[in-house]
């Protein structure tokens, strides 16, 4: 495994820089998927081309979020990786 060239303070410090990225991940999916929904009826009352933008948020714009959030994810362990030599070859 590639973490085995790590020394102990490498792999700790590797851990809680993919840790962090992981609660900054979880916390932008707990508001694309909850937050934004709880306030649905308020955001109704306007209006996106001719939708609600409490419905807009949940047909598009949630499922857009989604998508962006797997890519930043994708984007930033790869980054994390090469910090620290373990990225795939």
């Amino acid at each position: 495994m590639a973490e085995s060239k790590l020394t102990a303070q490498q792999q700790a410090a590797y851990w809680e820089k993919t840790r962090g990225l992981m609660l900054v991940i979880l916390a932008a999916w707990f508001v694309f998927s909850f937050l934004i929904h709880f306030w649905a009826p308020q955001l109704n009352t306007i209006r996106i081309l001719g939708f609600p933008l409490g419905y807009y948020m949940a047909a598009q714009g949630s499922l857009i979020a989604f998508v962006l959030m797997c890519v930043w994810n994708a984007r930033a362990q790869n980054r994390i990786d090469r910090e620290f030599g373990v990225q795939d070859e």
